[in-house]
Parts: structure tokens; sequence; C-alpha cells
């Protein structure tokens, strides 16, 4: 099962009251329904590839308009040829669509009323039924954060923008393939999303891929930072050993102080070591306590008296 499916499933396990049952299918039809006039009347079709959804429909039009949709199962005959479940209702079309607010005075509609998402309760219930309908979110164990809504009428996906501002989720919009995608890439508001849609286990589950992932990439920027301590302080090394060897083929000339001899000894010993392991191998060596401070200030000056020589041969 996967991470969207997952989601899907929980959310259809929520007991709904009338008024949030209306809304969530409200929704689900603006995005999978249809209408149909034949020789009979008017009859409304759903269909999905998902069989709790198909399962879910049927159980909220049941429920409440007592109709007995037709189920039948369909084979798709291309790509992954998943199954599709359509629901046909051929009682009660009109009523059925006039109680949902699809259908008005002014005629059929293909996007939602803002009436439809004016308090939270009816907001939550209404990003239920998008998500079923055409929601996905990226499985966060194995790529980036990515929550998605597509629909095709603009007006719909912006009254899907305002419901989620309504829970302080900034979302944005995208066209691709005809579509308006409403969609999300912030890890803590994918979460919001999951917490007020009630999918408690998904919720919990993308918690706890986001922290690990977010571990390893810390853990990650702090490997490469000491990688790149690390050869600096190699290249700084190396530069040392250089100013050193222009010292001692210049001894004759200069006047070297133990404490800056002690110094070239120590470097030339251990070429890679930090200023923090110099000051301790000089301390192991000849007892003598410098602080890192006080090491780097020894170096600057051995590389000062190298680079009066150094100009001198340019």
């Amino acid at each position: 099962m996967s991470f969207t499916t997952d989601v899907k499933y929980q959310i259809c396990q929520e007991e709904l009251d009338e008024t949030d049952a209306k809304v969530q299918l409200c929704a689900l039809f603006l995005m999978k329904g249809s209408v149909h006039i034949n020789w009979q009347g008017m009859y409304l079709s759903f269909q999905s590839e998902n069989a709790t959804i198909a399962k879910h429909v049927f159980k909220l039009f049941k429920s409440m308009y007592d109709v007995n949709p037709r189920l039948s199962i369909l084979k798709k005959m291309q790509l992954k040829k998943n199954n599709i479940y359509r629901l046909q209702i051929y009682e009660k079309a009109n009523e059925i669509l006039e109680d949902l607010g699809i259908m008005t005075e002014t005629g059929l509609h293909s996007y939602p009323s803002t009436k439809l998402i004016r308090s939270e309760k009816k907001a939550r219930a209404f990003l239920q039924g998008c998500f079923l309908g055409s929601g996905s979110i990226n499985d966060p164990k194995t790529t980036n954060y990515h929550l998605e809504m597509s629909v095709t009428d603009e007006n719909f996906a912006n009254v899907i923008v305002k419901a989620m501002e309504k829970f302080y989720i900034p979302a944005k919009i995208t066209v691709r393939k005809n579509n308006y995608v409403v969609y999300i890439k912030a890890g803590e508001k994918i979460e919001d999303f999951l917490r007020l849609c009630n999918a408690s286990k998904a919720l919990m589950d993308f918690v706890e891929a986001r922290s690990l992932r977010d571990f390893y990439n810390s853990m990650s920027r702090l490997d490469n930072c000491a990688l790149a301590n690390e050869v600096k302080t190699i290249k700084a090394g190396k530069k040392q050993l250089e100013y050193i060897d222009v010292l001692e083929k210049n001894r004759n000339k200069v006047k070297i102080t133990d404490k800056i001899q002690r110094v070239m000894d120590i470097r030339k010993k251990f070429p890679e070591a930090s200023l923090n392991e110099l000051c301790d191998e000089c301390y192991l060596e000849y007892g003598e306590v410098i602080s890192k401070s006080g090491m780097k200030h020894r170096l600057n000056k051995i590389k000062e008296m190298a680079m009066e020589f150094m100009e001198e041969e340019n």
C-alpha cells in the first residue's frame, strides 16, 4: 500500500456527521463525478480506481439520500491495467445535485461555492473530499516532501487554496497538462494537512520519516564541514612546512628563538595536525603549555620570517 493510499484509507474510516458528509461528498463528486442524460432522464456517475473510496462514496449516497447506486467494475487496458470502480445513481439525481449545491437556479456548477468552506469545520471536510478525489503525497522515506491535488477548473483550485489558508497552510497553483495543480512542498505544512484530515497513523509515519531525514541531513552537513576543515588544515600544514624549509636553508642568516624552533620541530613531526593537536604535542614533547592563539602567533611569525627570504629570492 502506497503512502497516499494509506492516508486515503484513514480518511475514509472517520465517522462523519450530516454536514461533513455533505461537504465531503460535494468535493468528491465535483472532482470525480459526472451528470448524464438518457431517454430515462438524468442520472449521476462517479468513478475511482480506489476501491476504498468507491465504497465510501457508495455508503454516503445510500445513507444520505436513501438510494441504491449501481456498482460496476471496469478493467483499464492501458498502463497498469487497474480496476475502475463506477457508481451510477438513477434515483433522485436532481434532488442530490441541488442538496450538494452543484445545481442551482443558474445551472450546473463545475466548482464549489465559497459558502462551502465558510467555517473551519466545513473547510476541513471539503479538503478531505478534495484529497480523496485527486490528492497524492510523496512517500517521505523515498523522495522530497510534496502534496498535491489536481482539478480541471481554476476557480476550483482557488477555492482549495482559500480553504487551506484557514488552517495557515500556504499552497501554490501550477498548470500541468490543462489541469490546475494545488501543491505544498514544506514538510511541516504537509504534517498540518495530515493532522486536519485526522490521518493520525500517516501523520506519525510522516513525522518519524521526516525526523530521520533531517537527522541524516544534519549529520551529512557536519561530515562535510569536518572534511572541509580537515582539508584546510592539511593545506595550511603543507604551506607551513615550506616556510620552515626556507628558514632552515637560511639558518645562518636569521635568529630563531627556542620557542619558534620547538614549533618548527613539532610541525615537521606532525605535518597534518591541527592547531589544538600541535599545542598538545608541544606540551607532551617539551612540557610547554601554549594556547591555540599562541601557536597561531608563532606559526605566523615563521611565515613572516620565511617570506623575507622568499621575496629576496624573487
